[in-house]
């Protein structure tokens, strides 16, 4: 009876994984509930927020700024009221509807037209950022200076144009924008978006006409408002993201970003990221350029804004000398092809967990089979097949196991009658049984536990992949990465699993027994909401362990009836 407590364990197991992912989609963080009337353009900040300089932040000292040196100062002052706004400049590429703000040159609405929101609806793209409540995500940057004058995200700058458009033909379209300050600076901030990429190029370029040396940092942030991506029954990660040579992948989320505090104060290289289930915003800087990273939170009408980003250390520009300023900007899907092009560790977004290292290759062998074969849901299956292949011997042993287990069912079942409540008996007349017949009871334990981890990664792979997002399938399935709209595929999963059920044998204890015949139906209810890229890889699965556990429990019996 060992393998069908293990079955139970592992059934129970991910029952409570779904209710844990269940309850953090109903009770888990919520984006902030938006106070009517309350719109972006609301109340400009107050004369205190735009102050130049850094203050210090509450409980840690400012160090002095030193020009050409890094810095362990974080924009304070650089907060996250309500966000004005000036005049809006339209940009489209191949894959970019753009709207930038002249106040800061803000990024303010990014729409991407080759993902659409919803599957029957092709002619709505994903809008990735927003600049209007609940949701709001912005890419902000600015110069600030610790005794100069600073240029935040409040300058307003401006353009030549208000429309830009990537032409036929063209590689790259640059919009330009510019500001005049009176003391002599003049700023010149501009963005080159490219064909065929998702990663828009930023420059400041400063020309101190001042008559005075000026030195400055370079801050790049997102400001954003709290939201989660995921499904109902599906918890997926929303959040801040940084990456330091030290620490890859670090997770800072939105309740974090009031008190977060970096573990080094400066890091070479890295990035600071904005993500949500299928996409994401990265500021990446160069990687041999050193940063400070900050995150914070504020209170303003509307709800609470979150600011997540990094500072360069001050730069000295001598009185009629210019100097640039530059960073990488990538706003788009989280496609594993693209991102390991674009900064070290950025690929990591694609959040596989813990099984990253056995994610990562069937991730690999499933987008090999999908250039094969053209069809996300044949490559599901025949990855599955594969998966299932590599691991026969192990899952013959298993199920060879729980055959002999079933073969002596009937004695056992007398031995239970002739005990009763005995269990000490029972237990040394089983284990008779067992060492007569030379069955090994654990002997299916072993093989189960080692496929499990591959599932599990397999399952991360088809939940993580938006390469899946909205993939057809055949016939009803047109999206892979929402339910079955028929429930056709979760009902098929429910009873294969009460085939297998009856393929195994029934356990001992009453409870166990009334637990497992509960199961299908648990499992049906919870698979009805998975996407069905997930569900069918669930079928798959159980269709080809039914398929083998019957033929070696027939094998068995067989060799049982000669004479």
């Amino acid at each position: 009876m060992e393998n069908q407590r293990l079955i139970l364990f592992v059934a129970l197991s991910v029952v409570i994984l779904l209710l844990y992912n269940a309850w953090q989609a109903q009770y888990g963080p919520k984006p902030q509930p938006p106070i009517e009337n309350a719109q972006m353009g609301g109340d400009q900040p107050s004369e205190s927020a735009q102050t130049p300089g850094i203050p210090a932040i509450p409980g840690k000292e400012t160090p002095a700024m030193v020009p050409t040196q890094p810095t362990t100062a974080t924009p304070a002052s650089v907060g996250a009221q309500a966000i004005g706004s000036q005049q809006s400049i339209h940009v489209r590429t191949d894959l970019f509807d753009v709207v930038i703000d002249t106040m800061g040159g803000d990024i303010r609405k990014v729409s991407l037209l080759q993902y659409p929101e919803h599957a029957d609806t092709p002619e709505k793209p994903v809008q990735l950022f927003n600049d209007s409540l609940p949701r709001i995500l912005i890419a902000q940057s600015g110069l600030l200076s610790s005794s100069g004058k600073s240029f935040d995200h409040r300058v307003v700058f401006t353009a030549e144009s208000g429309d830009y458009e990537l032409a036929s033909g063209a590689d790259s379209v640059d919009v330009t924008l510019t500001y005049q300050d009176p003391s002599g600076i003049s700023l010149r901030k501009t963005y080159t978006f490219h064909r065929n990429r998702y990663v828009i190029d930023m420059n400041v370029q400063l020309n101190n006409g001042s008559g005075e040396d000026w030195s400055g940092s370079l801050y790049r942030q997102f400001q954003s408002t709290q939201y989660s991506d995921g499904q109902r029954f599906i918890y997926t990660y929303s959040g801040g993201v940084v990456s330091t040579p030290n620490n890859r992948y670090h997770k800072v989320k939105f309740d974090d970003m009031a008190d977060w505090k970096p573990e080094e104060s400066l890091t070479q290289g890295g990035w600071v990221a904005m993500i949500q289930h299928y996409f994401l915003g990265a500021w990446i800087p160069k990687q041999d350029q050193y940063n400070n990273f900050y995150s914070k939170e504020t209170k303003v009408a509307g709800g609470s804004r979150y600011i997540l980003g990094l500072i360069t250390g001050e730069t000295s520009v001598p009185a009629g000398q210019t100097t640039d300023f530059s960073s990488e900007l990538y706003v788009g899907p989280k496609e594993h092809a693209r991102l390991v092009h674009v900064a070290p560790n950025l690929e990591l977004t694609v959040d596989y967990g813990y099984l990253t290292i056995l994610a990562e290759p069937v991730f690999w062998l499933l987008t090999k089979i999908h250039g094969l074969v053209g069809n996300w849901g044949f490559s599901i299956i025949i990855v599955t097949l594969l998966i299932k292949l590599l691991f026969f011997k192990l899952s013959e042993a298993a199920y060879r196991s729980m055959a002999n287990l079933r073969k002596f069912q009937p004695k056992i079942q007398a031995l239970k009658e002739r005990y009763g409540n005995d269990r000490q008996k029972m237990s040394q007349a089983m284990m008779d049984i067992y060492k007569k017949e030379k069955i090994n009871p654990l002997g299916g334990c072993l093989p189960m536990l080692v496929q499990i981890p591959v599932f599990i990664a397999l399952y991360w792979v088809l939940l993580e992949s938006v390469e899946l997002r909205q993939a057809d399938f055949i016939f009803w399935l047109n999206d892979l990465s929402s339910k079955d709209p028929y429930y056709v595929l979760p009902v098929i999963m429910g009873v294969s699993m009460l085939i297998q059920q009856k393929l195994n044998p029934a356990p001992m204890d009453p409870i166990q027994q009334k637990v497992m015949m509960a199961l299908p139906f648990v499992f049906t209810a919870f698979f009805a909401f998975f996407p069905s890229g997930l569900v069918l890889y669930w079928v798959v699965n159980n269709i080809l362990s039914i398929a083998q556990q019957w033929y070696i429990t027939r094998k068995i019996e067989a060799q049982t009836t000669k004479p």
